[in-house]
């Protein structure tokens, strides 16, 4: 067992429960995930309303769900023994709100959404629950759900298509993921062994880094587009 409560994005006060609640949200990677969605939104003809949609959709099932489940399913237990029950009810209920959003725009006009939502659906169990011996609890599965098919479905929602604009920001996005995903195992392996502060504080600050540029791009890319 690991305790992360001592991490960067958790918050410092408040009770043990309020910040684990917070912290097993994993927020600045959650807002990286639904920043990626908006991309897929905003990279060509948008309306407000599934821009908007599909954020929430991402942040319900991956913010909420999908960290709440590797909390309780996963092989370690960061944030402790929680209960299990409790926190399985919470990852159902998003991830049914989640579904019946994406649901809802498939059936109207945006069938490619039952694609993305069945493989992202397939991650979402496999990797956090670790199935299949935990096979799909690495880099690539993680590139794919939260880097490439977050695009994918932001412009799908918007066009039930892929363009080439879209692919272009996948690349980025998947590149995104794969260097925050490796800094952040990298960071984990020097807390857990209590290495050189210095090293930790230099990985801490490349994770705020990258969570910091995506929000601001995102941000300004919105503004302009919207404007």
């Amino acid at each position: 067992m690991q305790d992360r409560t001592s991490e960067w994005f958790v918050p410092k006060i408040g009770s043990r429960n309020f910040r684990i609640g917070v912290g097993m949200l994993f927020l600045p990677y959650t807002c990286i995930v639904t920043c990626f969605a908006a991309w897929g939104s905003l990279g060509g003809p948008f309306v407000l309303d599934r821009l908007f949609a599909i954020c929430v959709i991402y942040f319900l099932a991956v913010g909420i769900s999908a960290h709440c489940l590797d909390a309780v399913c996963g092989k370690t237990k960061p944030w402790g023994v929680l209960p299990k029950r409790k926190i399985l009810a919470i990852a159902i209920f998003a991830l049914c709100i989640a579904f019946s959003l994406g649901l809802y725009y498939a059936f109207l006009d945006s069938p490619l959404l039952f694609i993305i939502g069945i493989v992202e659906g397939f991650f979402l169990f496999a990797y956090n629950m670790e199935l299949f011996g935990g096979k799909f609890h690495n880099n690539i599965s993680t590139v794919i759900s939260w880097g490439i098919l977050p695009v994918f479905a932001g412009s799908a929602i918007q066009t039930n298509s892929i363009s080439i604009e879209t692919v272009l920001l996948s690349i980025v996005s998947a590149s995104i993921t794969y260097f925050l995903i490796t800094t952040s195992r990298k960071y984990k392996e020097l807390k857990k062994s209590e290495a050189d502060l210095a090293k930790i504080r230099s990985k801490e600050n490349i994770l705020k880094l990258i969570t910091l540029f995506v929000l601001v791009v995102t941000f300004s890319f919105s503004i302009l587009v919207i404007l």
